[in-house]
């Protein structure tokens, strides 16, 4: 039998965070700041905190110090921002591709994938240069790349919700004039 540190141990559903996985694009954060604001629970942002804790942007980090250096700090700032208290977090796209994310996120959150239409998502992150996958790239064919290796890992997930970017964020805007 393996001994777990005691941070480690799954923790009671009704405690855990909950953490919005999926591609980039999908909506992640807009929905995860909403929902923290509805369940009155903090929230954070998987891509802000690395800022944050790099003192650069994703941008720059992927372009001074590569890939394998973000995804060593994402996988950093996950395991921290998991070990704290109950919040909404919005990981990034890629964040499950590390194991070691994945357990934590299976042991200390409930995980909802949002899924979208990869044309609706393309369309999407085209407004904006920020997103050091797609650069150089077709948005498509590089979120397609990126579904055929992390479908699979999403599916994982505790929840599923299919997310059409434009039509959620009209019924949150809908929802928060009614209430």
């Amino acid at each position: 039998m393996t001994s777990m540190a005691i941070d480690d141990e799954p923790i009671p559903v009704h405690r855990r965070s909950i953490a919005l996985v999926g591609l980039m694009g999908v909506g992640k954060s807009t929905v995860g700041r909403r929902l923290a604001k509805r369940l009155g629970l903090p929230f954070a942002d998987g891509d802000i905190e690395i800022e944050a804790a790099a003192g650069m942007t994703v941008s720059d980090i992927f372009a001074e110090l590569g890939e394998a250096e973000f995804r060593a700090g994402e996988a950093r700032v996950m395991k921290r921002l998991l070990a704290g208290p109950r919040m909404v977090l919005a990981t990034g796209g890629g964040a499950i591709l590390n194991s070691d994310t994945c357990a934590a996120l299976k042991a200390r959150a409930v995980t909802v994938w949002m899924r979208a239409d990869l044309d609706t998502v393309a369309q999407r992150v085209q407004r904006r240069d920020t997103r050091p996958l797609l650069r150089g790239r077709d948005p498509l064919e590089a979120l397609q790349a990126m579904a055929e290796v992390r479908y699979p890992i999403y599916e994982t997930a505790d929840l599923a919700v299919d997310a059409i970017c434009e039509a959620l964020e009209t019924w949150w805007a809908a929802a928060e004039i009614t209430t």
